[in-house]
């Protein structure tokens, strides 16, 4: 009854004339960019120079150079950002230190509708391979896509909607791509076809087959490798085999495929254009060693067996997006988004069926982008989300439950010169229930932000912004109960519990100027009612019981870019540029807040010309010590990568051969933000080839 209820929501706001986001992105094969990039993650179309929160803008040289199964590592050299890196099929954005419940992926602006937020160890349903551009904002712009995103988002934008007619009548896009690290091979391809002048159909597939993981030493990290050899000279023979593996990641194998059609209707006055979509992925989870030391634990303790676990999903998508001119009165467009997906989710121990995930959900968002008016514009509109969620077998932590979502959001700007102002606002609804658990919980939120900037002289920007931000605890954090074997804990929900509520200051400096371009930023958030996982000292079917809780806590942090000529070379132009970003997070009466990244600096050195870019960059992680309870120390790493790219055909070659290395004197590299560092490195050296196809 609930799927049917689901289904019909989407088919009456599918049958609404209109449709979302914006004419077709900018496109670039530039590899690093800070300036004046359009982002469409926004009621309204602005260049990043306008906006009054960090922005992150990858384009499709920059994807290709980053090509990863899963989206969470494409993204991780961008400012403010890691990755969960459960594991190479299952890695999730962190920003700003944040990641689950308080960061939103987006596809074409609306949820990925999967339960890759549910935990850790699920994966994303986006194939990067299929993606064009992908906008990461952060702080508070990011408050107009819901009260889950109050970490940040990310939105991946693909062509599966037609934006465009193809100039030519049909535009062919394809990628291939072989990688030493885990001997993978990859591909994918688009086509959009115009049947008429106004009529375009799109057709895309992708395959990607991976091997167990190449790390660059031993899958333990030190501390662990040493626990487990003392237990292997006692005997025990499975820590002598754990603490033995090295060079591969066992059980670290992806299998993805992946295919779309869509179809648009492109006139003067609008657009309106649906796809639907399947995404099939097939992954192993690395074996946590049987025997694991917790922080402050002599022993250490008996773990969950579950040798050869697998994953299993599958998605079936349907989306709907459109856009109608509305003449020259107060409102200029009428925008509406929808998603609807259906979504399946196996967890295997062997051939043996364990845990059985079912989600459906859909999403719905209509933008009414008000006509400027000298110095005012802004926009305003609707979204609403329901999920049906169901887990059944060994891992079913969490009852089957529902949640629906309703919100009211605004934004509003004021360009008064070099002076501009910006509000922005959201109400939102939320009904969390389970049957199973015989509760429901109704929360009503409301989110603010307000800031302003000042052009200090031509091209350079000083900006600050307020925000306040409420949160609705996830159906996760109020109902789980039970043993959840991904984060070695048997977690414990709080049904009572309140509102996540938080303030958070932001400044920054950023503009263009000689060829220069640069963004410095800091920030800050302090929270009240901060939701969080607390240790009660309790076991439970052999694992520690974690519970939810609520505190203050406090997160603050800086974020800087840099991209700066450096000299000409012959037809070559020599760029230097950089990233650095640092986070630190306390809750209140416990201590550092778990998982947070520490201080990473990148610099990169490009010789670019019309027909051959190449690029060596050092990436430096600091070591982790400020680590919560049930966290180890993580050491820090030294990555140097390299890339050169060939238009092969001249400076508009619709061909690009594009080779890569990276971790070129293969490490031993860990994240700190993944609940698996001490079990799953970063991959090793990966000499990595990749050829993409546009015309």
């Amino acid at each position: 009854m609930r799927s049917m209820l689901l289904a019909a929501c989407a088919v009456q706001v599918l049958a609404l004339p209109a449709l979302a986001q914006t004419a077709e992105a900018p496109r670039s094969d530039d590899l690093h960019t800070i300036g004046d990039d359009i982002v469409v993650t926004a009621p309204y179309a602005r260049s990043r120079a306008d906006l009054l929160s960090g922005t992150s803008v990858m384009t499709e040289g920059e994807l290709r150079q980053s090509l990863q199964p899963q989206i969470g590592e494409v993204i991780a050299r961008q400012p403010g950002v890691s990755a969960t890196s459960f594991s190479p099929g299952a890695s999730r954005p962190v920003l700003r230190g944040m990641q689950g419940e308080r960061i939103r992926v987006l596809t074409d602006g609306i949820g990925s509708i999967d339960v890759s937020n549910t935990s850790a160890d699920h994966a994303v349903t986006i194939d990067p391979i299929t993606a064009q551009r992908v906008e990461i904002i952060r702080g508070p712009a990011s408050l107009l896509y819901g009260s889950s995103a109050i970490g940040g988002v990310v939105n991946v934008l693909d062509k599966r909607i037609p934006r465009a007619v193809p100039e030519h009548g049909v535009h062919i896009d394809a990628i291939g791509s072989v990688a030493s690290a885990a001997d993978e091979v990859s591909i994918a391809a688009g086509i959009d076809a115009a049947l008429s002048d106004k009529i375009v159909a799109h057709l895309d597939g992708s395959w990607r087959d991976t091997n167990n993981l190449r790390i660059g030493g031993y899958a333990l990290a030190p501390e662990l490798r040493a626990h487990a050899l003392e237990h292997a000279a006692e005997g025990d023979e499975e820590a002598a085999e754990a603490a033995a593996v090295r060079g591969r990641l066992p059980n670290s194998f992806t299998r993805t495929k992946t295919a779309g059609g869509g179809l648009s209707i492109i006139t003067d006055g609008g657009s309106l254009g649906f796809s639907v979509g399947y995404f099939d992925s097939n992954y192993g989870v690395p074996e946590r060693p049987a025997l694991h030391a917790h922080e402050g634990d002599g022993e250490g303790e008996e773990g969950h067996e579950h040798g050869d676990v697998s994953i299993g999903l599958k998605q079936w998508r349907a989306d709907v997006r459109g856009e109608v001119e509305l003449g020259e009165g107060f409102l200029e467009k009428l925008r509406v988004r929808v998603g609807y997906a259906d979504y399946t989710h196996t967890e295997f121990e062997g051939a043996d069926v364990g845990t059985v995930f079912d989600n459906q959900g859909v999403e719905g968002r209509v933008e009414l982008v008000q006509a400027k008016r000298g110095a005012w514009n802004g926009a305003f509109g609707g979204q609403f989300y329901i999920r049906d969620f169901s887990a059944e077998g060994e891992e079913a932590f969490l009852p089957p439950n529902e949640t629906e979502q309703f919100g009211l959001f605004t934004v509003q700007e004021l360009n008064l010169g070099a002076l501009g102002v910006e509000a922005s606002g959201r109400f939102e609804r939320t009904n969390v229930s389970s049957n199973a658990v015989g509760v429901t919980r109704r929360f009503n939120a409301f989110s603010a932000a307000l800031g302003a900037r000042y052009e200090l002289v031509d091209g350079i920007n000083i900006g600050i912004n307020g925000s306040r931000a409420v949160r609705a605890p996830s159906a996760e954090e109020l109902f789980s109960n039970g043993p959840h074997i991904a984060t070695q804990a048997f977690e414990v929900g709080d049904p009572m519990l309140a509102k996540e509520k938080s303030w958070g200051l932001e400044a920054f400096l950023r503009g263009e100027a000689g060829g220069f371009a640069f963004s410095l930023g800091a920030f800050a958030s302090w929270f009240k009612d901060y939701i969080y996982e607390a240790d009660t000292g309790l076991e439970e079917d052999e694992l520690p019981v974690f519970q939810y809780s609520q505190a203050d806590a406090t997160y603050y942090g800086l974020e800087a870019e840099l991209s700066a000529p450096l000299f000409d070379a012959g037809d070559f132009r020599i760029v230097a540029d950089g990233v650095a970003d640092y986070v630190r997070a306390k809750i209140d009466t416990v201590g550092p807040a778990p998982r947070i990244p520490p201080l990473r600096v990148l610099g990169g050195i490009e010789a670019q010309s019309d027909l051959v870019n190449g690029r060596v960059e050092v990436e430096w992680s600091d070591k982790q010590t400020r680590v919560a309870a049930f966290e180890t120390p993580t050491g820090s790493h030294t990555l140097v990568n390299a890339s050169i790219s060939w238009r092969m055909l001249g400076p508009d070659s619709p061909a690009t051969l594009q080779l890569s290395a990276n971790n070129i004197f293969d490490v031993d590299a860990r994240r700190h933000a993944s609940f698996t560092k001490d079990y799953v490195p970063l991959a090793g050296r990966d000499v990595r080839a990749t050829l993409s196809l546009s015309f």
